[in-house]
């Protein structure tokens, strides 16, 4: 199998887009999030949760950014493959309202995540989200 590497203007395309979608989370802006998606689909590897499609996405950004006001994403480094782009981050954010069924801590998290934005040419289709469920319960007890 002979895999193609991506070029230079295809791998700017892919940062604009992260760029923006991060922006746009770190705002709690959902509409402006979805719109970085040309099919919106989180799998969150560390509560085995998915999100599939604008209307689920939708919804798990509104519970995010309800029961963490003040979340952002701080980009560590990302790494570019031939279907995706690989991204170390900080997650934080202070735990200030209900999500599923947890009531607010006031509590403070920072969490060092990784993800894997899935792509068919410049066009996101989809983000894998890693982190340690642990490291942010035993900061939010």
């Amino acid at each position: 199998m002979t895999v193609t590497p991506i070029g230079t203007h295809l791998r700017n395309e892919r940062e604009e887009v992260l760029r923006r979608l991060l922006e746009a989370q770190n705002r709690h802006d959902a509409k402006a999030s979805l719109a970085c998606f040309a099919h919106p689909r989180y799998e969150l590897v560390g509560n085995q949760r998915v999100y599939d499609g604008a209307e689920d996405v939708g919804r798990y950004y509104a519970t995010t950014f309800g029961a963490f006001p003040d979340i952002t994403f701080e980009l560590i480094e990302a790494h570019h493959a031939d279907r995706s782009v690989l991204v170390e981050m900080w997650m934080s954010g202070s735990h200030l309202g209900t999500r599923h069924d947890f009531e607010a801590t006031g509590k403070h998290f920072r969490c060092r995540a990784a993800a894997v934005f899935q792509f068919r040419d410049a066009d996101l289709v989809g983000a894998r989200i890693y982190y340690d469920t642990g490291t942010i319960a035993r900061q939010l007890a």
